[in-house]
């Protein structure tokens, strides 16, 4: 056994060797392959990580500490009735402007409450598929007719995908509980009182992420006030911090003045303001008695399962596929450009295999959809890459794995791509 481990090692270090031996340093497309996962690799970290994935994971270590197991498990349970499940899960990325990324910490959170794997995959397809400003932009830019078939069919595939997944696995335990007690504070908790704080939450979410909308003047406004929105939402949650978990006052108002401050200096940077309010805002849980102390720690649970494997995920689609929309993967983009005309299923299934292996930050589908159907896409793959792009990613199914497991991930894949292309190639032969 002694030598069949030591012969393993070995092996490893001689792969490693021959890697790097043929390393094709030479190779102009080699090396602008390099430099593009280390470019997305900066871009997701300055665009996504402070503002929108550190904002989920808190969300998530409050779904596991806070919310009731029971009511995760009576609406999204393996147990729930299937209409009232899959209608919640299928319709709750409307209001979460979120990515195939920053999904996975509410999937999990969800998951690991007790949800039934048909209802959470449900809802961690259509969360990033069916936002509601994608939507929007989608029928501005692409058409109406597209938007439409946006919208209705991340639905449909959401609730198709999350039935089939749980018909497949039904024999299978679909989650197991993680032994989270109530506490007496949360049992005299009211359902209102526990909605409002994840409403302030989200609302912080939403509103720090926002992409920028262009000449839309109701969503300008929205985008301008941005900043306010949030400050008003971040003033909500820690009213409900000192009502519901006995938040100590002055903490909170040393934070909030010394974020405003931050913000008057740095207003073309609000990474710094923000990332900074988030290590103060962690050091005020630690202190805070049990109830800050486990948030904290369960969302940093979550952080240290999902960062690794997004990083790795991000290098390895930006290596593959480069920045989005722009020229420098070893996989040249008129490869890509040249399989895509037309409306046939090869067409449409190579645009939602291409698609979910890329990643797509929110909002940034569309206008490189709009590059590619002016090369000559046709509308059927669009919609093909439309509905399998945004949802996954090369780097979020590597935590979908460590979550799931290796058959769960890889039939979910398999139901995206496949459910993808169908769903564009018929709206291809309509349209």
């Amino acid at each position: 056994m002694k030598l069949k481990k030591q012969a393993k090692i070995a092996s490893l270090f001689i792969a490693v060797f021959l890697i790097f031996y043929h390393l094709p340093l030479e190779s102009s497309r080699f090396v602008s392959a390099i430099i593009s996962a280390l470019e997305l690799a900066r871009w997701y970290a300055r665009e996504h990580l402070v503002l929108c994935l550190i904002p989920t994971f808190f969300i998530a270590g409050a779904m596991a500490v806070f919310l009731s197991q029971q009511a995760i498990i009576k609406y999204l349970g393996a147990e729930a009735q299937k209409l009232v499940s899959y209608a919640v899960a299928s319709v709750s990325g409307t209001v979460i402007a979120v990515c195939s990324c920053t999904i996975l910490p509410l999937f999990a959170g969800i998951y690991k409450m007790g949800a039934g794997l048909g209802p959470a995959t449900a809802f961690l397809y259509s969360g990033p598929a069916i936002n509601l400003l994608a939507i929007v932009l989608t029928a501005r830019v692409l058409g109406w007719e597209l938007g439409l078939a946006r919208a209705i069919g991340a639905i449909f595939l959401g609730i198709i995908i999350g039935l089939i997944m749980h018909l497949i696995f039904r024999h299978e335990t679909a989650s197991s509980s993680t032994g989270f007690n109530l506490s007496e504070e949360e049992q005299d908790r009211s359902l209102f009182e526990t909605g409002l704080y994840f409403f302030f939450m989200l609302g912080i979410l939403i509103t720090a992420t926002l992409a920028e909308p262009g000449e839309t003047a109701v969503l300008a406004a929205i985008y301008g006030y941005r900043w306010w929105l949030a400050a008003s939402f971040a003033l909500g949650l820690a009213v409900m911090l000192v009502r519901l978990f006995n938040f100590t006052k002055w903490k909170l108002t040393l934070l909030a003045l010394g974020i405003m401050a931050l913000a008057i200096v740095f207003p073309e940077v609000p990474e710094i303001p923000f990332g900074l309010g988030i290590v103060c805002f962690s050091v005020i849980c630690l202190t805070e008695g049990p109830d800050g102390t486990r948030w904290f720690e369960e969302s940093w649970n979550f952080a240290r399962q999902i960062l690794p494997l997004l990083l790795a995920g991000v290098l390895i689609a930006g290596f593959f596929f480069g920045m989005p929309g722009e020229e420098g993967g070893i996989i040249p983009a008129e490869w890509v450009q040249n399989l895509l005309g037309g409306n046939s299923w090869t067409a449409n299934f190579f645009s939602a295999l291409s698609g979910a292996l890329m990643y797509f930050a929110t909002l940034t589908e569309v206008p490189i959809l709009e590059g590619l159907i002016e090369a000559g896409m046709g509308k059927g793959p669009a919609l093909s890459l439309l509905l399998a792009g945004p949802a996954v990613s090369l780097p979020n199914l590597l935590v979908i794995y460590s979550v799931i497991g290796t058959r769960k991930t890889a039939v979910y894949f398999c139901l995206v791509v496949l459910s993808s292309s169908m769903a564009g190639y018929f709206y291809g032969l309509i349209v």
